[in-house]
């Protein structure tokens, strides 16, 4: 919806709908130009709220009314742009409504649309509005019995199936929900089918609809959904409550995927899957992202939120349950790993720009906005700390309670912390700051030795953000482990409670000063700031118990000395070559943490750094400096490559699994570091002889990395040409490892391709993402890459506000680097901002980057 004057919506205003809803009937008569919706609802005054019987208002977007009758009597409602407002009895009546709708020109994806023939909806977060008038809001929950006419072979809604014929199907979902978990599918599908018996004996029929011909590419997916139902019940003892649970694949999707009750709709590259078309990594989120959205039935569907602002409510939790299967059906220790460096690639960003809000916002223009990364992945990490304070034993307590008291309800933070409060006794007040107050916390660490004592002095900093220039102390659980320097472990993995701004713990008796291993597995979300040296890190990673320390211990190695030869020109640090050379080629760890070991720093964390260090970064400088050391690494462990890829290399069928994975990532890994030193021929005949995707990948990008491949690349083009989520792979390899004066006009170049369907978000987000992820062609210092996106945010925001406003985030960093690309940077947003009916998506976004809000 385009709006010149967006308004802002303030948690503060709360108010509860003023009436409420015994049951919603829907009738859809699908055509592509026009579908009628006719509903029937039951309202009656809802006497918890102080506006019922005062103003009757639905909320309605884009809808053409045909009529509306309040208990059989023909009304004239006023209707405006965003929905209509009548005189209503002061006791229960039936409203009823009949309007028409477009599903065939929105672009948008939201609300009833169709992708290449299909009918389906996305109604989360205020999509409903574009299906019929209704109260588009989390808080009113219904019943809905669906009836759907269409000459098509399948009719899916959400709930139970109450019969169907030809050209309708009817549908009834017994429990109730809000509007933005309603759910619709009518296409030409096909099932991938399988049943599951719930831990009560109940038998649930599972389907994966897909399009005729995807159907051999559903079994991962359909076994990913098998392994949370049953995880759910044996870790949260939730078991699943209707008779039917359908997923359908979507080829136009904005978001990954969406929990309806009872048929959930995915983008199509998290559900379809095989040896030869997807990755790893695509396996791995197929995984966590089906066991998300099954998750969601109970943390999102049966408890939802009250308003939009506890967002976080039910995403962050879910996430934080996501991440907990996802770690037990692969390596706990590498899924931290990997989802802490997401956190600070992602989060972290957020948390030190422009875009920084709290957990739980005060405000917002569009809700849209803020599905980012500090609702879901900090919100998670607010789990995951809260979990660590109150024990294993009191989550589980408190979890029951939460479903017990709040099953059927609309919920916020407060009744969340509450449950905990009551099963545990303590007071949460201080840690709810977590929620309310934006920015990562800077943990400083000093230490005093003293007689046997060992002391550790943490100060915590909470950096001002937009709108919060004060923040009070916030608890942080701190996991510390301490060693001997002989490697021993004197002291296990201990949980310590910082709950003021500067706190202070003693260890007493050692018999000799310990080196500490602190923030073990990530405790929580800060900025951990000590003085160290390069022996000592070098000492953890050799030595440290704890597997996500270690990691970090290398990490932490690795971007000393990038700076150093960023700011210093120096060399790469020996010690830093020789230790991860050890770790690299040791036969005794986890290849998947191996090859984690070997990601080098990125180039956006490393500008990060600098910028906090009070340095401004030179995007080619740390472009050229991380080439430099992946030479230098590559002929550190040259005598070992070929060995090493020869022992990863397959020797069987293919396997999904996570140490078959693992395998697949060192190999791929050592390859990169092959590339650089055979001049790409172990990377050539690896290519040549791969018999699935992630291989091919894998030695696909270390032919790009060194500027080689292109008849890999005509050759990976004229096999998968047909395949469109194999081919948007294809166009963002090419983007990612283009040389920095050459990113801008590839990415042109590529926008010209027949294949280049722009109105895709896949599509869009292959392209034009993956210029916004080549670091030094992005900030190029002629701005080239910023005035490109800039054109692609501007063509594509009339059609699909979504994409164009969480693309437009690319631009959020723009402060760190010098005059010249500030200048173009801003240039850039000042055109945005000028454009004529610019979305209220793309609005507030580019308004916030600029510095306007």
């Amino acid at each position: 919806m385009q709006d010149a004057a967006p308004q802002t919506i303030y948690l503060a205003d709360y108010q509860p709908f003023g009436w409420t809803i015994d049951s919603v009937e829907l009738t859809f008569r699908l055509f592509p130009e026009a579908t009628r919706v006719l509903s029937r609802i039951r309202f009656a005054p809802n006497p918890k709220a102080p506006s019922s019987g005062k103003d009757f208002f639905l909320h309605g977007e884009l809808l053409r009314l045909i009529s509306a009758r309040i208990d059989g009597q023909e009304i004239t409602p006023v209707v405006t742009p965003t929905g209509l407002r009548c005189a209503v009895p002061s006791g229960p009546f039936l409203w009823e409504a009949e309007v028409e709708i477009a599903p065939a020109a929105n672009t948008a994806l939201e609300g009833l649309y169709m992708s290449n023939g299909m009918y389906c909806t996305q109604c989360e977060a205020e999509g409903f509005r574009k299906i019929t008038y209704y109260p588009d809001r989390p808080d009113v929950m219904a019943t809905f019995k669906v009836r759907i006419e269409a000459d098509l072979p399948v009719l899916l809604s959400n709930g139970n199936p109450l019969g169907q014929g030809a050209g309708w199907a009817e549908w009834q979902d017994p429990w109730p929900k809000p509007a933005y978990l309603f759910a619709l599918v009518a296409g030409d599908l096909v099932a991938h089918r399988d049943s599951f018996t719930t831990q009560s004996g109940r038998k649930v029929d599972l389907a994966i609809w897909v399009r005729p011909g995807d159907e051999d590419r559903c079994a991962y997916a359909m076994d990913s959904l098998i392994r949370s139902m049953r995880w759910d019940e044996e870790v949260y003892g939730r078991e699943y409550d209707l008779d039917i649970f359908n997923i359908v694949a979507v080829d136009d999707f904005n978001m990954g995927a969406m929990e309806n009750k009872g048929l959930n709709i995915f983008n199509s590259k998290l559900v379809l899957a095989s040896p030869e078309t997807a990755t790893d990594d695509d396996y791995a989120r197929i995984e966590s992202v089906i066991a998300h959205e099954y998750f969601h039935n109970w943390t999102g569907n049966r408890t939802t939120c009250r308003d939009w602002f506890q967002l976080c409510l039910k995403e962050g939790l879910t996430v934080f349950r996501d991440q907990q299967f996802s770690g037990d059906m692969r390596s706990g220790a590498v899924k931290r790993i990997e989802d802490v460096a997401l956190l600070r690639a992602r989060q972290f960003r957020e948390d030190q720009g422009p875009l920084a809000h709290p957990v739980r916002p005060e405000s917002f223009v569009e809700i849209n906005n803020f599905y980012t990364a500090t609702i879901y992945e900090k919100g998670a990490e607010i789990i995951g700390m809260l979990k660590t304070l109150v024990g294993d034993a009191d989550y589980a307590r408190a979890l029951d309670l939460y479903f017990d008291r709040h099953d059927g309800e609309a919920a916020t933070i407060e009744d969340w912390l509450r449950v905990f409060e009551d099963v545990t006794g303590r007071d949460l007040a201080a840690f709810k700051r977590w929620y309310g107050q934006a920015g990562t916390p800077r943990l400083k660490v000093a230490e005093t030795w003293e007689d046997g004592t060992y002391t550790l002095h943490f100060e915590q900093e909470n950096p001002a953000t937009p709108g919060q220039p004060h923040k009070d102390a916030k608890v942080i659980p701190i996991a510390v482990g301490l060693l001997n320097p002989n490697g021993d472990e004197v002291v296990g993995t201990t949980v310590l409670e910082m709950t003021q701004a500067a706190q202070s713990f003693r260890f007493e008796g050692l018999a000799t000063k310990p080196i500490p291993s602190i923030l073990r597995g990530f405790s929580a979300p800060v900025v951990l700031q000590r003085t160290t040296t390069s022996a000592e890190q070098a000492f953890l990673l050799a030595h440290d118990t704890d597997l996500f320390n270690r990691w970090e211990a290398g990490r932490a190695l690795a971007k000393s000395a990038l700076l150093a030869m960023v700011q210093e020109g120096a060399a790469p640090a020996p010690q830093w070559l020789e230790a991860l050379a050890g770790l690299a080629l040791d036969p005794e760890l986890d290849p998947a943490f191996r090859a984690l070991a070997l990601r080098l720093p990125g180039e956006d964390e490393l500008a990060q750094a600098l910028y906090d260090a009070g340095a401004t970064p030179d995007p080619d400088r740390i472009q050229a400096a991380r080439r430099e050391a992946s030479q230098a690494l590559a002929a550190k462990l040259a005598p070992g490559l070929p060995a090493l890829i020869a022992a990863m290399s397959e020797t069987g069928a293919f396997s999904a699994d996570a140490k078959a994975a693992g395998r697949r990532a060192l190999k791929a890994a050592a390859l990169m570091l092959q590339a650089r030193l055979d001049a790409g021929q172990a990377a050539t005949a690896g290519f040549a002889s791969a018999s699935n995707m992630t291989d091919q990948v894998g030695a696909l990008s270390a032919l790009l990395a060194i500027g080689e491949g292109q008849a890999e690349l005509q050759a990976f083009e004229k096999r998968w040409g047909g395949n469109a989520l194999v081919m948007d792979k294809w166009f963002a390899l090419q983007i990612l490892h283009a040389a920095p004066e050459r990113a801008a006009e590839l990415t042109a170049e590529l926008t010209a391709h027949p294949a280049f369907d722009w109105k895709n978000p896949n599509r869009f987000r292959s392209v034009l993402g993956s210029l916004a992820g080549n670091h030094a062609g992005f900030h190029r210092a002629d701005g080239a890459g910023y005035r490109l996106l800039a054109d692609w945010l501007l063509k594509i925001d009339p059609l699909n506000p979504q994409t164009a406003a969480r693309m437009s985030t690319a631009f959020e960093t723009w402060g760190r680097y010098d005059a010249n690309r500030q200048g173009h940077a801003k240039a850039q947003l000042d055109r945005i901002l000028a454009a004529t009916g610019l979305s209220r998506d793309l609005k507030e976004m580019a308004s916030r980057m600029r510095g306007s809000i």
